[in-house]
């Protein structure tokens, strides 16, 4: 396999605008589970300038670091792992969280979140970290990372909802501002 050719962030990039939010932007429709054949999809990327073999396909969704795509146990259909904006249904069940979660942002976003909370906004679900790395490096994706922890239990005793994706994140529908606070483990990340 010649992989050596393929920009596996670009490729990334354009999967997930492709199988997140966009799939008709190459002529694909999304069962409603957000799966699409592999076949079609390849073709479809080729029809609009990203030429690929289903080789270098499965090396990129093999090596993303988020695991941010999933192949069908039989490797004829390919979907994201979460962070749609389109709607499917990934049945994900629910399941009882650890006691505490982290969401990573950026100093411009706090207030309005301290205030607000955490929602949705495009996508399906709010995504949570299970560590606060994680979440920081999420954050720091847009900026200087801020990481704000969550009380899941709380929340799940309230009754909320939580799943977690094929990638190991957690996906809640909102998380209010009562259960949010700024972690002290990235205070460190705003000084110096």
């Amino acid at each position: 396999m010649n992989t050596g050719r393929v920009d596996a962030v670009r490729v990334s990039k354009r999967l997930s605008y492709v199988l997140r939010h966009q799939p008709g932007s190459v002529g694909l429709v999304l069962d409603d589970a957000g799966w699409v054949g592999v076949d079609a999809l390849l073709a479809a990327l080729a029809a609009h300038g990203l030429t690929l073999t289903r080789a270098e396909l499965e090396h990129v969704v093999a090596t993303n670091d988020k695991v941010r795509f999933a192949l069908s146990d039989d490797g004829a259909r390919i979907r994201a792992s979460q962070g749609h904006s389109v709607g499917v249904e990934l049945g994900y069940l629910p399941q009882p969280p650890p006691a505490e979660l982290f969401h990573g942002t950026t100093e411009r976003f706090l207030a309005s979140i301290l205030r607000e909370g955490l929602r949705p906004r495009g996508r399906h679900a709010v995504h949570l970290s299970a560590d606060v790395q994680t979440a920081r490096a999420v954050g720091g994706r847009r900026g200087r990372p801020v990481v704000l922890r969550v009380d899941a239990a709380g929340l799940a005793a309230e009754g909320a909802s939580f799943s977690r994706s094929a990638n190991g994140v957690w996906l809640v529908d909102a998380v209010p501002a009562r259960y949010l606070s700024r972690s002290e483990a990235c205070l460190s990340c705003h000084r110096g």
